[in-house]
């Protein structure tokens, strides 16, 4: 086991607790493809775990209160052909979830105020653009309605939710199947874990690797990386000797890591949880019966171990929920929803003070619901931070607003004549002959704007070669 170092640190006696049985959701029937995302996400209303399903692929939405026996005909997510790989839930939208599937689309839903009351089939989007299955979707961290996805075609597309469109391809960084895909804090870069065994920061918007490391880790098993706060990267893997690892990274310079540290020799993947706001890093291996966390600082050895969570049961994947969703009145700084084969057990970590108070040094200001940007913006070339929230008094939901998609290109937004005038002199086929000749300028006017189109689009592939 790592080494412990005896030093400062608010955080040296966080503990994990589970719940009561009666506060767990039972009686689940957890997905068993073999693909190693978590499962699971949670946001401050819901849980949303991705189930066995016949003839598709299907996820659970549960609102948090729905604890104990879960009936096995309660309604589902269920409008995907194949098996659901990976599941999101929208950052600046607690009622809007995106979903990837083996079925090669990726899928955005709207949840009902209260949770689903009879099966939700008919999503507000369907996003195809993949030509293999997609296990991994990732919503921008501050720009409303930008949507990631990356499938087994080793690609990775950037969408614009609100308009429905491919907006960004990288098809030609990664030769393998893509592992990871992480955003940094403000959403400007991302980093990525591939099959052949490199990481890469990329810049999406120019298209552009800006640094990679070949054989972060030398294992043949799956990596993960993340960014941190600070714009470090993080990343979890296996040597050549199959033990499991994990190293820090400067974003910029990756010739050598700033740490590695060597675990055991477990074989399940390890997935990370990073909290900004802290510092900590949670890792949970899939198979695992443990959660192990780690402090990250600037001084040697960066990254130090604080303890162990263990349980008897191995988890089959893993939510975290956002800082927004805690308990500050009860210390607590992280809670997992951990999924058995046949259940869900929500896991508190706490930290110990006797104080009743608001404690502001666990809780600094936090990411909150509101976007800094819209996606036009980010696509535009503009970045922003994640707009800060107190939690001082607790978190309050406001109500969320519904996701709309407006299809473009349709027709020129050129608003159409207006008849207020009644005249009751004017035959029926008068009128008749009026819808007739609106019509027929409508329908040249949507032939003129398709050849218009066509006619763009000849020149943007010119340009391009």
């Amino acid at each position: 086991m790592l080494r412990r170092v005896v030093r400062q640190s608010k955080f040296r006696h966080v503990f994990g607790q589970a719940v009561r049985n009666d506060q767990c959701y039972d009686d689940i029937r957890v997905s068993r493809v073999t693909w190693d995302s978590s499962f699971c996400a949670v946001n401050p209303k819901f849980v949303a775990i991705i189930i066995e399903a016949s003839g598709g692929g299907a996820f659970l939405v549960l609102p948090l209160q729905k604890t104990g026996r879960i009936d096995k005909v309660y309604p589902t997510v269920c409008g995907h052909t194949g098996p659901v790989l990976d599941i999101e839930w929208c950052p600046h939208n607690d009622h809007v979830i995106a979903s990837g599937s083996e079925d090669c689309t990726v899928m955005v839903w709207q949840i009902p105020e209260n949770g689903l009351e009879t099966a939700l089939s008919e999503p507000v989007v369907v996003l195809e653009g993949h030509s293999k299955r997609v296990g991994i979707v990732s919503w921008h961290p501050t720009a409303r309605n930008v949507l990631l996805s990356a499938g087994c075609d080793n690609q990775i597309i950037i969408w614009n939710v609100g308009t429905g469109e491919t907006m960004i391809n990288l098809e030609d960084m990664h030769p393998d199947v893509i592992f990871s895909v992480s955003w940094s804090r403000n959403g400007s870069l991302l980093c990525t874990a591939c099959k052949d065994k490199k990481v890469r920061v990329i810049d999406p918007r120019k298209k552009k690797i800006i640094a990679e490391k070949d054989k972060a880790h030398e294992g043949a098993r799956p990596m993960r990386a993340i960014f941190l706060a600070d714009g470090n990267i993080f990343t979890t893997g296996f040597s050549r000797m199959s033990e499991r690892q994990l190293a820090l990274w400067k974003s910029d310079n990756m010739d050598e890591p700033i740490c590695v540290q060597e675990m055991d020799t477990s074989n399940g993947v390890l997935l990370p949880f990073y909290d900004p706001d802290t510092n900590i890093v949670y890792l949970c291996g899939k198979g695992d019966s443990s959660i192990r966390y780690f402090e990250i600082t600037d001084e040697a050895p960066f990254v130090h171990y604080l303890n162990t969570f263990s349980t008897k049961e191995p988890q089959r994947g893993m939510g975290y929920m956002p800082k927004r969703g805690l308990d500050v009145n009860k210390c607590e700084i992280a809670r997992f929803y951990k999924l058995h084969e046949r259940k869900c057990e929500p896991i508190i970590m706490t930290v110990p003070r006797k104080s009743d108070l608001f404690q502001d040094d666990l809780y600094p200001d936090t990411a909150g619901p509101d976007p800094a940007l819209e996606a036009e913006e980010w696509f535009a070339g503009k970045n922003g931070g994640p707009i800060l929230i107190s939690l001082k008094d607790g978190y309050v939901s406001t109500k969320n607003r519904d996701l709309k998609v407006v299809k473009t290109n349709v027709l020129e937004t050129k608003p159409a004549p207006k008849y207020t005038k009644k005249i009751p002199s004017v035959k029926m086929e008068d009128k008749l002959d009026e819808v007739l000749r609106e019509f027929k300028s409508l329908r040249d006017r949507v032939i003129l704007q398709d050849r218009r189109i066509a006619r763009l689009e000849e020149q943007v592939a010119k340009v391009a070669m």
